[in-house]
């Protein structure tokens, strides 16, 4: 057993300090010194096993140094990750195109037409369908009729409204999305009204499906999705990729490499993760199920 300064905490190589109330034992950790935070009778407590479909700070504040990340690559973690991330690429592919036609600008925000009411549409029950992998997945007894008010408990799993995303150009002020700012206190998000009157009365509701609206959605599907799969650059051959060189405002490319997007970093100690991957990866389930019932 290898020894280190006296208070010191090392996790992966970074000194981290101590949780408040906690002692620090040494365990073995293969050829890496690693000191964790035991905590007291009372004190902090940090997750120790990952939940399905959920991605969240360590307890040092990152998401995937020193490999961390690979518990995202096992066959419990998620049912076909793939499927929903192509469906999200196709989706910025045409709002992509779109932008040929309308400038990224403020002044455009209250554009609408056909194309962005099927665009708007179609991120909408995208979204919807990863919240209703998560509950599934997560064993959410609810299986029918799921709601707006049943996928606000994603945000105690999910940490939604702490996500941001930024479009890499655009003139203007409104650059920066935050598509789940205070959805629990004020109900549905602009955005997903706007789906939703637009999709039942599009005639009399059609201005509502409008390009601010629409790029909302698009960034609350990136959100969803970051908050499942962080980047999405791995499969069950490939590595993550990881951007070592993080910009000052810790703004990160993100799923689909156009939108850029800024993790959650205030996340409260006692629900980061703390586990060694290496050791929960022999377990026949290495996962926990989030209680939506709470």
């Amino acid at each position: 057993m290898r020894t280190a300064p006296s208070g010191a905490v090392f996790r992966f190589g970074r000194e981290l300090r101590a949780l408040p109330g906690s002692i620090a034992q040494p365990i073995s950790l293969y050829p890496i010194y690693c000191r964790v935070a035991i905590p007291r009778a009372g004190g902090n407590m940090s997750v120790g096993k990952p939940f399905r479909r959920t991605i969240r700070q360590f307890i040092d504040g990152e998401y995937s140094e020193g490999g961390r990340w690979k518990y995202m690559r096992h066959p419990k973690f998620s049912t076909d990750a793939a499927h929903y991330i192509r469906a999200y690429e196709i989706i910025q592919k045409d709002v992509i195109d779109l932008f040929d036609y309308i400038e990224p600008d403020d002044l455009n925000n209250c554009t609408y037409s056909f194309r962005i009411h099927e665009l708007l549409l179609r991120a909408c029950t995208e979204i919807e369908a990863n919240f209703k992998a998560i509950l599934r997945e997560n064993k959410f007894p609810k299986a029918n009729g799921l709601n707006i008010a049943d996928y606000k408990k994603m945000e105690a799993s999910h940490f939604l409204s702490e996500y941001q995303v930024r479009a890499p150009v655009w003139r203007g002020n409104n650059k920066v999305f935050h598509p789940f700012k205070g959805w629990l206190e004020h109900g549905k998000p602009i955005w997903y009204q706007a789906y939703n009157s637009s999709k039942h009365d599009r005639h009399n509701e059609f201005r509502k499906a409008n390009f601010d609206n629409l790029l909302n959605a698009v960034a609350g599907l990136l959100v969803v999705l970051s908050s499942q799969f962080l980047d999405g650059a791995f499969s069950s051959t490939a590595s993550l990729s990881i951007n070592i060189d993080v910009p000052l405002d810790k703004f990160e490319h993100g799923i689909g490499s156009y939108f850029l997007i800024k993790f959650p970093e205030n996340i409260p100690t006692n629900d980061r993760y703390d586990f060694n991957w290496q050791i929960l990866e022999g377990e026949a389930d290495p996962f926990q199920d989030f209680d939506y019932t709470k």
